[in-house]
C-alpha cells in the first residue's frame, strides 16, 4: 500500500498537522484526501521526492569477486589473492583486501609479510 503525503491548502490555515504536511497509507484506486483528517481544513496531495536504497553492485567488481571465488574453490589461493589485493588496491574495498589477506596466507605467505597490508 502506497504512501501518500498531505499539506495545507493554504500556508497560514490548518493544525499542526496539515501546516507541517503528514503522510498516509492508501490505495492506488482510494480517491486523494481533500480535508485534513485531524482538523477537517482543505489539504492537497503533495508530490514527494522517491528516494531508493537500492544500491547496484558495478560490473567489475562483480566479475572480480566471482573470480575471486572460482579460485578459491579451485584451492587456487595465490590467484585469488593476488586478484583481490590488486582490485582492493583499486576500489578501497576492506572486505576484499581481508580476503586477500586470508587467501595469502592460506597460499602460504608469511604472515609477518603481510603485515604490512593491514591499516
Amino acid at each position: 500500500m502506497p504512501i501518500y503525503e498531505y499539506q495545507s491548502f493554504k500556508s497560514q490555515n490548518g493544525c499542526n498537522q496539515c501546516l507541517k504536511g503528514f503522510e498516509i497509507f492508501q490505495g492506488i484506486h482510494e480517491d486523494p484526501l481533500s480535508t485534513c483528517p485531524f482538523c477537517g481544513n482543505k489539504i492537497k496531495k503533495v508530490i514527494s521526492w522517491c528516494r531508493s536504497a537500492i544500491s547496484e553492485t558495478p560490473q567489475e567488481q562483480r566479475f572480480v569477486e566471482n573470480r575471486v571465488k572460482e579460485y578459491e574453490k579451485a584451492g587456487l589461493w595465490s590467484h585469488a589473492a593476488e586478484l583481490a589485493d590488486k582490485h582492493s588496491d583499486k576500489t578501497k574495498d576492506k572486505n576484499l583486501q581481508m580476503r586477500a589477506l586470508d587467501n595469502y596466507q592460506k597460499a602460504g605467505y608469511n604472515s609477518d609479510s603481510l603485515a604490512k597490508h593491514i591499516k
